[in-house]
This record gives structure tokens, sequence and C-alpha cells, in this order.
């Protein structure tokens, strides 16, 4: 024990000696005893030590912080994050909505294609491409002529859906206009195979369009393109944000004289001008953090001259003409279409739905050659179509926990139709010899249709790599003929392995006919004239039941970064398999069945991307054989019909092989692109037991960006060149099932076009 120090004092004594020993705290730990104080020596004779004063130090300076260099001109600051606009706000909740909106329809299990906005301006004439030469760069798609529906998907004739963000488009009267231009498309996918339970009416395919999402920015473009066959196409698009709205407008002419497909090889069409005025518009307002509305409207205005083919020969008389020059016909169609969607969506708590109203109205007019059609074919048809469809449809996906997402949903709609057709025709005598007294007939069909369909499907994540989905739905039809279907759907999803995804489904389906393609013939009012039908059979058009088997994958080559490649193969068989003919001088469509058919085919895709480059490739090999027609037999010769009845033969637009490929690259702001298309031939002859021959057609593109001085948005120049080696070639020979006349692809033609942002 320290001398001096008490065992109560003790703790004093140590901290004091301690604090003596290091640096000065800022304030004293204990006091001091009074110096004057003399202890007593000790009795033990231990020395006792002198006490130990200590004394408080002064409080201590906090430091200084550093003193910084200014340098003048170089002192560098954090930058401040600008405050986000209200324009973006509004950009980053509508982008919460379309994902929501893209799960609520997600297509779980099919086989899709994607294309985006880019992809379309790389190919050759980018955005002034229609819409149907970019699906021929897709898998599985193969051409035809306007006449015969445009194009086809896996050898289907039309039963190709067409939705717009995620909804359903009613079908309109065909023709040869498309209500849709590409400059609206910001994505598009073409999904396939086995459909989910969402997905029904229109089961070959479902074109799902995403509108412009980055269109947004108070922008926009004006431009004009045109070359070859008089062809000029202004056009112009532009959106912006105000408020809670986003909204975006376009416009585009199209005029050529190359309106449909040339019926013969010639360079030039004779009477085949067509002017055509189209517009879109989309509004969207959020109207509050959980639900928007949308608006989406388009209209599209088209003329034609149907083209001639001379040097045909006469077959009756008519107002007493036994002569006519077949390059003076002057037959013309007009058409009109015309769309509305209101939409309203909601999303809250892993609830996401959209209920929404459409309506569509459809007009067609074919205007005849009296004099001419009555020398050539023994008739002049002057056809009116007219549809107007109404109609609501629901969808709604709810979450439960992570493993399942219920999918539900329904459609109803209602369709008045009227067709109208004046028939000019010739009387027969008793030989049955046509005498030369023209006489007309009106055959007039109208009808309100009802369409009506629901699902219920759940999608079960079973593992994170493994994913069932599985679903019923049912469709009722009220039309020309009623008639109903249960239909289970199931597929299955395996990702075994990032960048690999594998899937299998079955889907069956129910697809009734478009109403106004089954409108009845009343044929007792062409009895004994130039128009009575050798087979006198009119049974009527039936809707399609069929089984869809499809399989596939889709691989990642990680070894080759960008490289990606796919197989895919489906199968079906189908009860009452629909088809469209033209049957006649007018250039419209009428729908029959074939009892028994089966589709089978095999596709495969390929697209590598590297920095600014891409290139693509797809092939399938397809087949559709069908037998025994059972509605409309009229349509048909009596040994054609009796043929068919016992013989499987393909259909007329079963197209064997079918090929695409393209390529671009960016390259110091310069875009060269080039697109091909392959196909073997659609078939013709008797019973389609011919086809075509094969084809191919290479188009190139260039285009590059300029920034002139002064300016303050870019300025694109393009040129193209389509069917860079003016290879002819036919899509149609004139014969085979539901084909009137020869149709040939087009002739080399070049372009140019000049594009100014806004």
């Amino acid at each position: 024990m320290l001398a001096g120090c008490g065992a109560a004092s003790l703790m004093v004594c140590i901290t004091g000696t301690a604090l003596s020993q290091t640096s000065a705290p800022t304030t004293p730990t204990a006091a001091a005893p009074s110096s004057t104080t003399t202890p007593a020596p000790a009795e033990t004779g231990v020395t006792a030590l002198p006490e130990i004063e200590v004394v408080a130090p002064r409080r201590a300076q906090p430091p200084r912080p550093p003193k910084t260099r200014v340098v003048t001109g170089q002192r560098r600051e954090t930058p401040a994050v600008p405050p986000q606009t209200e324009a973006q706000a509004v950009a980053g909740q509508n982008e919460k909505f379309d994902d929501a909106r893209r799960s609520i329809v997600a297509p779980v299990g099919a086989n899709s294609y994607q294309v985006n906005h880019q992809a379309i301006e790389a190919l050759p004439q980018g955005a002034n491409t229609t819409l149907d030469k970019v699906l021929l760069q897709t898998p599985g798609v193969s051409q035809d002529s306007a006449a015969s529906g445009e194009l086809h998907v896996r050898n289907e004739h039309a039963n190709l859906q067409y939705r717009i963000n995620g909804i359903m488009l009613p079908d309109g009267v065909g023709g040869f206009g498309q209500i849709l231009d590409t400059g609206i498309v910001g994505s598009l996918a073409l999904i396939t195979g086995a459909l989910p339970a969402q997905y029904g009416l229109r089961t070959a395919g479902v074109l799902d369009i995403q509108t412009k999402a980055d269109a947004f920015n108070n922008s926009g473009s004006v431009s004009a393109y045109g070359g070859s066959h008089g062809t000029i196409t202004p056009s112009f698009e532009y959106g912006g944000t105000a408020g809670q709205t986003q909204f975006f407008v376009s416009g585009r002419y199209f005029g050529s004289n190359v309106g449909i497909e040339n019926p013969t090889p010639a360079y030039s069409a004779i009477h085949d001008h067509t002017d055509q005025e189209k517009g879109f518009a989309y509004l969207s307002t959020v109207i509050d953090p959980t639900s928007r509305l949308t608006f989406i409207s388009g209209v599209s205005n088209s003329a034609y001259q149907i083209p001639n083919n001379p040097g045909q020969a006469p077959a009756f008389t008519a107002f007493g003409v036994s002569n006519f020059n077949s390059a003076l016909l002057d037959e013309r169609q007009n058409e009109f279409n015309q769309f509305n969607v209101l939409a309203y969506q909601k999303s809250a708590e892993g609830f996401d739905t959209q209920i929404s109203y459409f309506n569509r109205y459809s007009r067609l007019h074919f205007m005849p050659d009296t004099v001419g059609d009555l020398v050539f074919n023994g008739v002049a048809s002057d056809v009116y179509r007219r549809s107007q469809v109404d109609g609501i449809q629901e969808d709604t996906a709810y979450r439960i926990g992570y493993s399942h997402t219920l999918r539900f949903g329904f459609s109803a709609s209602a369709e008045r139709t009227l067709v109208n057709n004046t028939s000019t025709v010739l009387p027969l005598d008793a030989m049955g010899a046509p005498v030369d007294a023209p006489f007309s007939v009106l055959d007039s069909s109208a009808k309100t249709g009802w369409l009506f369909g629901t699902y219920l499907q759940d999608e079960w994540k079973i593992t994170d790599h493994l994913t069932l989905n599985a679903g019923l739905r049912f469709d009722q039809m009220f039309q020309y003929v009623d008639a109903n279907q249960l239909s289970p759907r199931a597929s299955l999803t395996w990702k075994p392995y990032d960048g690999t995804t594998f899937h299998a489904g079955y889907a069956r389906n129910f697809t009734p006919p478009p109403q106004v393609l089954a409108a009845p013939t009343n044929l007792a009012l062409v009895q004994n004239t130039t128009q009575q039908p050798a087979v006198a059979v009119n049974d009527p058009v039936l809707p399609e039941r069929s089984h869809v088997f499809d399989v596939g994958v889709d691989q990642n080559i990680h070894a080759v970064p960008g490289l990606e490649v796919g197989i895919d193969a489906y199968y079906k068989t189908a009860r009452g398999l629909l088809d469209d003919g033209q049957f006649g001088a007018a250039y419209v469509l009428t729908a029959f069945n074939y009892e028994r058919a089966e589709n089978m085919g095999l596709e495969l895709k390929s697209s590598y991307t590297n920095g600014n480059f891409r290139i693509y490739g797809n092939l399938a090999w397809a087949k559709q054989i069908a037998t025994n027609i059972v509605s409309n037999q009229f349509l048909f010769a009596p040994d054609e019909l009796a043929f068919i009845a016992n013989h499987h033969i393909y259909t007329d637009h079963a197209q064997i092989l079918t090929a695409s490929a393209g390529a671009s690259y960016l390259w110091n702001g310069t875009r060269f692109s080039a697109s091909m298309v392959y196909g073997s031939g659609n078939r013709s002859g008797f019973a389609n037991t011919d086809h075509v021959p094969s084809y191919t057609q290479v188009n190139l593109g260039i285009s590059h960006e300029y920034l002139f001085p002064g300016w303050t948005k870019p300025t694109t120049l393009r040129f193209d060149v389509v069917n860079l080696f003016d290879h002819i070639y036919e899509i149609r020979d004139g014969s085979g099932i539901g084909v009137f006349a020869p149709q040939f692809g087009p002739r080399r033609g070049f372009f140019v076009g000049i594009s100014q942002k806004l």
C-alpha cells in the first residue's frame, strides 16, 4: 500500500498519480489535499512519501479544421442531382403500369418471337416497311398476295389475332388495307404454339403490339419517302406529356402505282394506283398511383384500282359488246377501317387488372366494270360489306405468394354485319346458252352475332426452374351457326440453366369464322343464269375445333456471347378447318371448311448481336393437308369437290419451306442493312396438286444520321433497294383453290427518304 493513503483514500491516490503521468484531461478527476498539512512519520519505520498535488489543467481547444486550398477556376464540386421533372415522374409511373399489364396476359409456355422498334428501323426501308413485311422476317411466316391474305402464320389462312397493349382488336371485313402502321410500334411479339387460356378465337398466332413508350418527351419527326413506281409516302409523329397525361399521334399517306400485286411479270402494272391514309392516336392518364386510363384510336382509308391483265379472251356478249380489251377494265375497291379502345387499369398489392371497351367499324366496296366483267366472266358483282363490332374485355392477374399467379377474365362482343352482293348476270336459254339480256339481282344478308369467352388459369412455379401453367377456357358463338366449346390448356416451362428455356404445351382451340365471311349465299337468285353453280349445295360455315401440341427450346450460346438459337416443333389436328378463297373477280374472300385436317412443322431460328452488328436467320418446314369440303360446296367444280372428298390435299397456302434472314451494322453513324425472304412456292393446279416455283427476294438499305451546323435535332437520310436482283417470281399463277388471278412479287425498286427530328 502506498504510504500516506488509507484504505478509503487508496483509489484517489492512484488516480491522481496516473493523471499526473498522462495527457491532461479536460476536467480533474479528484481534488488534492492541502499542501500545508505535514504527515507524521510512520511508527513502523517506513519512510513516508510526500503527498502529490494534482492541478487541474486548462481546457484544451478543439482542433482547427484544415484550410482548403482554393485554386481559382479549378475548384471541383460534387454535381447536384437535378430534381425529377413531372414528365419523368409520369413516365416512371407509366412504365410500372406497362410492366403490370404485360404480366396480366403473359404468354406463359407459348413460343414468342420479339421484334423491337430498333430492329424495325434496322430493316431496309425502316419504319416505312409495312407490318406484313416486318412479320415476314419472323419464323414460320410465309408470303402471299394481298388478295389471298398477304401472309400466313404456320400455313394457316388468317386466324391471326391482333392486340394493342394486350387488348384484342376484333376482325374487320378483310381487304388489302393495313390499319396499323409500323411507326406506332415500340415492340411486337409474334406468339405461336400452344397458347395459354387468355388467348381465344384467333389462335394460329397472336401479334401483340406494344405502343411506343419512349415517345412522350415533347418531340417527334416528319419524313418523306418514295421512289420507283410513283411511290410517295410522307408521314409525321409527335408525342409529349401534359400534366399526368402522355399522348402520341401519327399519320401517314401512301401513294403508289403498284397498289396490289401485278398480275403480269411486267415492270409496270396497268391500272394499279392506290391512295391510302392512316392515322393513330394514343392517350394515357395516371389517375392515382394505382390506376390509369388509356385511349387508343386508329383509322385507315384506302382506294385501289384493280390491276389489269391484258390479252384476255372475251367469253360472252353483253350490251352488244363481244370484243373488249382487258387492259382497259376499270374495277376499283375502297376500304375504310376504324377502331377505338378505352381501357382502365388498376394495380395494387399483387392484384393487376385491366378492363376495356373496344369497337371497330369496317367497310369494303368492290365496284366492277359492268360491261367488261360480263364480257370476260359472265357476271359483274358489286360487293358491299360492312361490320360494326362493340365489346368489352377484362383480364386480371392475382399473385398468391411466390408460387402461384391466378389469371382470369372474359370478353364479350356484338357484331352487326351487312353483306350486299348486286350481281349483273346473263340469262340462259333452254339449251343453256347465255343470252345478251343482262339483269341484276341483289343478294343481301344482315346479321347481329355474339361472341363470349371466359377463362381461368394458374401459373404455378413448382421450383425456381420449373413452371406449370394450366387453365380452362370456354367460348360461345351466336352467329349464322350457334356453337360452343370447353377448352383445356396446359404447358410446362423449364429453365435448367441460365440462358436455357424448354417449353412444351397442349391447347384445345375453338375458332369461329369471321361473321362477314360466313354470310350465306342465296343460290336461287342465280338459277338459269351465267352465275348458276354446277354444285347446288351450300352448307353453312362452321367453327373450327382443333388440338395443338408444341415443344421447343431457346438457348443462349455462352461460348459465343450474343448468339441465340432456338427450335420449335408443332402438330395440329383439326375438325372443320377454316379456309378462305377469292371465288370470282371481286377481290373479297369467302370462307369454307374442310372436314378434317392436319398441320405440322418445324422452325429454326438464330440471331447474333455484337455491339452495332446484328445478324439473324430463320428456317421453317411445314405441311398442311386437308380433306372433304363440308360448307359452301357450290364454290367448287364437281370433279374437284369429288377428288377432295376422297384425298388429303395440300391447302392452297401450304408452303413447304420458308426462310428469312437479315443483317445490319452501324458504322460511324451510317447503318447498312440487308434482308431476305425465301419461299418454296404456294400451291397451284387442280385441287392444289402443284405449286408455283420457288423464289428469293433480297433487299438492301443504307441510312445516315446528320446534325447540320446550327441545328439542334438530327436529320436522317436513307436509300433502299427492294428486290436487288430483280428476280421475277409468281406468288400465285391464277390456279388452285380460291385463286382467281395471277399475282407477281415486286420488281426491283429504288427508294430514298429523309426524316427530321422535331
